[in-house]
């Protein structure tokens, strides 16, 4: 009879521990960024007149990420620095050079964070920027754009995200220019879609 019982309650817990697993399991996830539907865009002042914009085109990385604690969430993403663009082939040419972005020595800047944590409504990240060889701290602030969809074509979860940031271009050693002529702070509006593994 003790043997019946004590079969029952391990059949019993076994049960309840196979029910709740993947809620535990949803807890954390991880996330692969999407190349074909996410990019950096940047916007630099000109002559204190004018905005110009530029694009990387290219951007790769996994979102670790943690529902039932944010802080044990986790970014790292690669972007692709030769692809940049900005609409205007001479200019594109003078940013890839060593004035700029050296792309011939630098083909890639990457973010990986330290730190994640709520604010508000969105997020703020806390991480590390490597551009054009020099490594410096930068603070995204992340909003999240809509709940995740089931995407039709992979069957698989999408979720979309938007982080800004300012940073300074002398701190990271881009263009001996003033910041009359091309101002030091540079804005980022990162756009990412990214895809549940």
């Amino acid at each position: 009879m003790k043997k019946f019982a004590h079969s029952s309650r391990l059949a019993i817990v076994t049960a309840i521990l196979a029910f709740f697993a993947p809620f535990a399991l949803a807890q954390s996830t991880t996330w692969s960024i999407d190349p074909a539907h996410s990019g950096v865009e940047f916007g630099i002042r000109h002559l204190g007149i004018s905005n110009v914009h530029g694009h990387f085109g290219k951007v790769t990385g996994t979102i670790n990420l943690n529902q039932a604690d944010i802080t044990k969430s986790s970014v790292s993403a690669t972007i692709d620095v030769v692809g940049v663009n900005t609409g205007n082939d001479s200019r594109d040419t003078h940013l890839k050079s060593p004035d700029f972005f050296d792309v011939s020595k630098y083909t890639t800047a990457s973010f990986v964070s330290t730190s994640v944590q709520k604010e508000g409504a969105g997020i703020k990240i806390n991480g590390n920027l490597t551009l054009h060889g020099v490594t410096k701290p930068v603070v995204l602030t992340v909003e999240t754009l809509g709940a995740p969809v089931n995407n039709p074509m992979d069957h698989k979860q999408h979720a979309g995200f938007e982080a800004t940031a300012t940073i300074s271009r002398v701190d990271f050693g881009v263009g001996n220019f003033p910041d009359s002529f091309l101002s030091y702070a540079v804005k980022l509006t990162i756009e990412v879609e990214a895809v549940q593994q």
